[in-house]
């Protein structure tokens, strides 16, 4: 069974800077995508940023390229979101979400539905 846990989450003033973390249980192979949601109060779960652990890709959502950066430790099967100069618009949950082994990201990598495990979910909050 696969188990993701996200922390970091927090409060940040407008222009602050936080880091995400999400432990994922490992497969036993690098071919699979994983990837940050997020979602605001009465809006749809929405692809923040994926990464393609078997050939290093990663992929962002326009709103938040040049401001955020997705990586992976795969010695710790860790999963980082670092996002900087952030903006009351990235007030969310966050989630990290995995597809299934044997996968890859590519042009659909924000798909929800291509992911199947997921995390519980962690808080931000950006006040201007």
């Amino acid at each position: 069974q696969v188990h993701l846990m996200e922390s970091g989450g927090g409060s940040v003033q407008a222009g602050g800077s936080l880091r995400l973390s999400c432990a994922a249980s490992p497969y036993t192979d690098s071919h699979y995508c994983m990837a940050w949601f997020r979602q605001a109060p009465g809006k749809e779960r929405e692809a923040v940023a994926g990464i393609y652990p078997g050939g290093g890709s990663t992929y962002y959502a326009d709103s938040v390229k040049g401001r955020f950066t997705i990586s992976q430790d795969n010695a710790s099967n860790t999963l980082y979101l670092r996002m900087s100069n952030l903006k009351p618009e990235d007030t969310a949950v966050y989630y990290c979400a995995k597809t299934p082994p044997s996968s890859i990201c590519g042009g659909t990598w924000y798909a929800r539905l291509r992911y199947l495990h997921w995390g519980q979910g962690t808080q931000v909050t950006v006040s201007s």
